[in-house]
């Protein structure tokens, strides 16, 4: 079927507007010609490091029985990375298991013990209440001669000490109750070293706190473990970065979060997405095992790339490039 010119130049003008469009699209403009001429980058080159752990045993002093991994083992988080002795603390906790069972079982008596003084105390409310009758009854009788001096004398002195006997009982209720309290607090600091040797005794056992790799092993099998005495360095490979060095002539023209694609020998035509974390507020001199694929300069910048790293194939030492894209010069 023939076209007509209608048609023909409907198409011609669908194919401008196609055309048009791919030109402004930035991606195509970049494939095929290549990143404007206006844009500037600057590639610097450093070894990526990782965030370090240095392991140690924390309030405990034995030693080592158990060291299974050497260096360069890559662990999980949990993972029982060595084990000092815990007999002493096994022991320990085994003595004040023991105080403060006997701390619980003073609680016991102690409660019995109160619990009996308040009887007592009861008992004697009733006695003054029966003596004191008597004694009220002996006084009345007493003044129509009903009763002799001595019975009015003994029904007296027996209402006072029933008074006497209750104040004294209702003194020793009050310490009774006061040695519940001192008990109950002798329990609870019993029970709080209890807590405590458990804690310690945990610590007998060292376990990865993330995963990542052993870096450095700086202990043996039967060496003395103590607090602050490292065991292991472990590196974190989620969290690694590259830290370069920018020449102070382009300092002016990189920002904080900036944007940066890292690339390596290891791993050719691959890219890392990195943002650039920190940039030094003070110069330092070019450092002499830093190489630049800029002129070199004698004041230079120390920045920090954070990279994503979720495969793990970035390791703590691997030579990297990072592009920079520079940025107008200003805040």
């Amino acid at each position: 079927m023939k076209l007509s010119r209608l048609h023909i130049a409907l198409i011609a003008i669908g194919t401008l507007v196609l055309a048009y469009g791919l030109w402004l699209t930035p991606f195509v403009r970049r494939f095929v010609f290549g990143p404007p001429a206006g844009i500037r980058t600057i590639k610097v080159s450093g070894n990526i490091e990782a965030h370090q752990s240095v392991l140690s045993f924390a309030d405990v002093q034995a030693p080592i029985i158990y060291l299974p991994f050497d260096e360069g083992r890559f662990v999980k988080a949990g993972t029982v990375l060595a084990r000092v002795d815990p007999r002493l603390y096994i022991r320990q906790l085994q003595i004040d298991r023991g105080n403060m069972d006997v701390a619980r079982n003073q609680i016991l008596v102690n409660q019995s013990n109160f619990v009996a003084a308040q009887k007592t105390v009861v008992s004697d409310q009733l006695n003054v209440a029966l003596t004191h009758s008597n004694y009220i009854r002996a006084a009345r009788l007493i003044k129509v001669g009903a009763v002799s001096q001595q019975a009015y004398d003994e029904a007296y002195t027996t209402a006072a000490q029933a008074t006497a006997t209750l104040g004294r009982d209702e003194a020793l209720l009050r310490v009774e109750k006061q040695s519940v309290a001192l008990a109950q607090a002798a329990f609870a600091a019993a029970k709080a070293r209890v807590d405590l040797d458990r804690v310690t005794l945990s610590y007998t056992t060292l376990r990865a706190p993330f995963s990542g790799v052993l870096a450095v092993r700086e202990a043996e099998l039967g060496e003395l473990a103590a607090p602050g005495v490292a065991i292991f360095t472990l590196d974190d490979l989620n969290h690694v970065w590259l830290r370069a060095y920018v020449n102070e002539r382009n300092l002016g023209a990189i920002r904080f979060d900036e944007p940066v694609t890292v690339t390596t020998d290891t791993y050719p035509g691959k890219k890392y997405p990195g943002r650039i974390a920190f940039i030094s507020p003070q110069a330092e001199f070019t450092p002499k095992t830093v190489e630049t694929h800029a002129e070199r300069v004698t004041l230079v910048y120390r920045i920090r790339i954070d990279i994503k790293n979720p495969t793990h194939e970035l390791l703590p030492g691997m030579p990297a490039d990072a592009t920079i894209r520079l940025l107008p010069a200003g805040p």
